[in-house]
């Protein structure tokens, strides 16, 4: 009888998944018992090439050869790896292996990394799918006992397929294609520039933005409080002269104020939703100060490590009917610190169910996140993962808590003036019932420090003596505050997640909006590395909590076009991977439209006349220095685009003396080959630049300080081969 091999994400998760399966024989990158064989990746073991490895002559970035686009992209074996992708390969196409099951991450990316694997290796061997939602015993045992044939993921598949080569074609090619132009290595993506976008946008609204004075009056009404507004400014309570609000308040100061109105509501405000990934990388963010990526590493540690969690690379805050049991079983097994807190989300011992919480329409390839139903030790685990542990758990109870009910009372008094009568408002809040608001963090953590939640004396939750329509009270005084309007605040990673998650709010277009609403820039699982990588690259700058875009960015945006830089294609983009997902779309026609948009990029970057200068870096600098000290001078040839520096030629080119001062002038010596022409050498470089022209036994060569030309005897314009030495702007 054959064995089954489970194919793992991580080392880590295969080791977790070998000790339920009685896995206990070490084998070279495996556990194994008579039944069963363990293994795993690191990660990705296969990836797609390069483009250099699909044909020699993309080893070179020039226009010449984009747009890259293969109908195929063939897959590689990752060099760091290789040794694990071969033991893995060699187990799964093993005589002795009956089947093999797929056990990476049960997610789209997971998906990607076994069916690139199983592909690779030309594996034949039929495979079901474990889709489990946390790493502890049950879960995991729960998983095989529900095994789901592999097939039944291939939408998912396709769509991972999808991004992966859609990412690889808009990236590749726009990346060489700007890099070209701009004569400075500039990386594009997808995903990364529209994100660039936002933060560059917010970084234009600041340095445009231009303050303007205004002031507050409010009166003193001896018991209560009131701030001036009037129906006729926005915001209402602003009054845009400084001498204006002094005048108001020398109106009212010792007047007769009369309650106008008086209202009492009684109000509610409900739990707090479970967390998703974005939720709790924004929470974590603004209480604890976590950076998102540094959330979601502490979270996946609390989830594969300390098995307290459950999957957190999840885009739901909802969980199906049939963990209702399961969620009373994990608070009854919280550790001891939350034990007082548990009955007030189990009234009677019986869970709450409402659709803010309980939804299986809601619920997509994962439910939300929460605690394991096993006993954990927090005491045990690091900082950070007691911090968001915490809020983990604290989050699970209050969503399932009463809703907050308070008395919300609004008042109106009226101040006659000289000309017309004054208006003062007073808000007053009194809570009846705390509900999920006695679920407070524990400790202290850092609470957010931002203008917005800082609350004007209108806005104070006090309680407010009985008053009534017709009751009369004396200002005793009234205080002017001078301000002067500020700008939006700068991008933190809460911010910024939040513009990811919800992009297409900004679309104007209202159907596309409709159908992009809850669809954004990534998913839940790359946002983190999505800002990483563009601090990386150096688009954006990390000072203190917030996220700056640099100069470079500034400048990259500059020369992007709107369909790029804007989230609206991007957001199409991921609903139609989702599409594809559940078998909505054809992944052929989403392939096609990435190819049409890749080559409209590489156009886009040839024709584009925008007149922007990227500073130059080390790297390029320290290149073209280098360049320069080993070329050899090609005798009397002065540069034809600079006319100053001398020609210079390695193994490869001809270029300019002058490229270290910024000349652009280089000449590949096969540049005219492909069409016929003959390789140049540096005296057939010597005749084309002292005549212009050159003729020759196969065809003519011509020259100017833009491009070099073959045009083959008896052929025309449409025929001839052209190599550009410089593109103007």
């Amino acid at each position: 009888m054959g064995r089954t091999v489970v194919v793992a994400e991580k080392p880590s998760v295969g080791r977790d998944i070998a000790r339920v399966l009685g896995c206990s024989q070490r084998g070279q990158g495996c556990l194994m018992n008579q039944e069963w064989v363990v293994t795993w990746a690191v990660g990705h073991l296969v990836t797609l090439v390069e483009p250099d490895e699909l044909d020699e002559r993309y080893k070179r970035w020039q226009f010449d050869t984009l747009p890259i686009l293969p109908e195929d992209i063939p897959l590689k074996v990752i060099r760091e790896s290789r040794d694990q992708y071969k033991i893995v390969s060699e187990l799964i196409n093993a005589a002795d292996t009956d089947k093999v099951i797929c056990a990476t991450d049960a997610g789209r990316e997971g998906e990607l990394i076994f069916r690139y694997i199983y592909t690779k290796a030309r594996c034949r061997k039929p495979f079901d799918r474990l889709w489990i939602s946390s790493m502890t015993d049950e879960a995991i045992q729960e998983g095989f006992r529900s095994i789901q044939p592999g097939a039944k993921y291939d939408g998912l598949y396709r769509s991972a397929q999808c991004r992966s080569q859609a990412d690889w074609l808009v990236g590749m090619n726009a990346s060489r294609a700007f890099t070209l132009k701009y004569d400075t290595l500039l990386s594009v993506g997808r995903v990364q520039t529209p994100t660039l976008a936002i933060l560059v946008k917010r970084r234009r609204e600041i340095e445009e933005f231009k303050p303007e004075e205004f002031a507050t009056v409010t009166a003193d009404f001896g018991d209560y409080k009131g701030v001036w507004f009037s129906e006729k400014l926005e915001p209402d309570t602003h009054i845009p002269r400084i001498d204006t609000a002094k005048d108001i308040a020398a109106e009212v100061k010792g007047k007769t104020g009369t309650v106008r109105t008086a209202e009492t509501v009684r109000k509610k405000d409900p739990p707090p939703q479970l967390y998703d990934l974005t939720s709790l990388q924004r929470d974590a963010n603004r209480l604890l100060g976590f950076t998102a990526d540094k959330t979601l590493k502490t979270a996946q540690s609390l989830y594969e490590t300390r098995k307290a969690i459950t999957y957190p690379r999840t885009d739901s805050r909802y969980l199906p009917p049939d963990m209702i049991p399961r969620v009373v079983q994990t608070m009854k097994l919280l550790p001891d610190p939350y034990r007082t807190l548990v009955p007030g989300a189990l009234p009677d011992g019986k869970l709450p169910v409402s659709k803010r919480t309980i939804d299986e329409t809601k619920v997509t390839d994962h439910h939300a996140i929460i605690p394991t139903a096993q006993r954990v030790n927090p005491e045990s685990f690091t900082e950070d993962e007691r911090q968001l542990y915490d809020m983990i758990t604290r989050r699970m109870l209050a969503a399932f808590y009463p809703w907050c009910e308070y008395d919300a009372t609004k008042v109106i008094t009226e101040v006659p003036g000289e000309q017309a009568a004054h208006l003062f408002r007073t808000n007053g809040r009194v809570v009846i019932i705390n509900g999920w608001r006695d679920i407070a963090p524990l400790g202290n953590p850092p609470k957010a420090k931002s203008a917005s939640r800082k609350k004007s004396a209108e806005e104070e939750d006090v309680a407010l003596p009985p008053l009534k329509p017709g009751d009369t009270r004396s200002v005793k005084k009234a205080d002017v505050k001078e301000d002067k309007t500020k700008p939006p605040a700068q991008h933190n990673d809460a911010s910024l997640l939040s513009a990811m998650e919800h992009a297409g709010r900004d679309i104007e277009d209202e159907e596309l909006a409709r159908q992009m609403k809850g669809m954004g820039i990534g998913t839940p699982a790359t946002r983190a590395s999505i800002i990483e990588r563009l601090i990386k690259v150096g688009y954006v700058v990390r000072k203190g909590k917030n996220l700056l875009a640099t100069d470079k960015g500034v400048q990259l945006i500059a020369i992007m076009p709107q369909e790029l830089a804007s989230p609206e294609m991007t957001g199409r983009w991921e609903l139609a991977l989702d599409q594809i997902t559940d078998g909505k779309q054809d992944a052929g026609k989403f392939m096609d439209s990435i190819r049409k948009f890749s080559t409209f990029l590489v156009n886009y970057a040839r024709t584009n006349r925008a007149n922007v200068q990227f500073p130059d870096d080390d790297r390029r600098r320290k290149r073209r220095q280098t360049l320069v000290a080993r070329g050899t001078p090609v005798e009397g040839c002065i540069c034809p685009v600079c006319k100053t520096g001398s020609v210079l030629e390695n193994e490869r080119s001809f270029f300019c003396s002058g490229s270290t001062g910024g000349c652009r002038f280089t000449l590949w010596k096969d540049c005219l080959t492909r069409g016929g022409g003959p390789e140049l050498t540096a005296k057939l470089l010597q005749l084309v630049l002292a005549n212009q022209v050159v003729r020759g036994s196969t065809g003519v060569i011509t020259i100017d300080d833009r491009q070099i030309a073959f045009f083959p005897h008896g052929s025309d314009a449409a025929t001839s081969r052209r190599a550009l030495i410089y593109e103007k702007k």
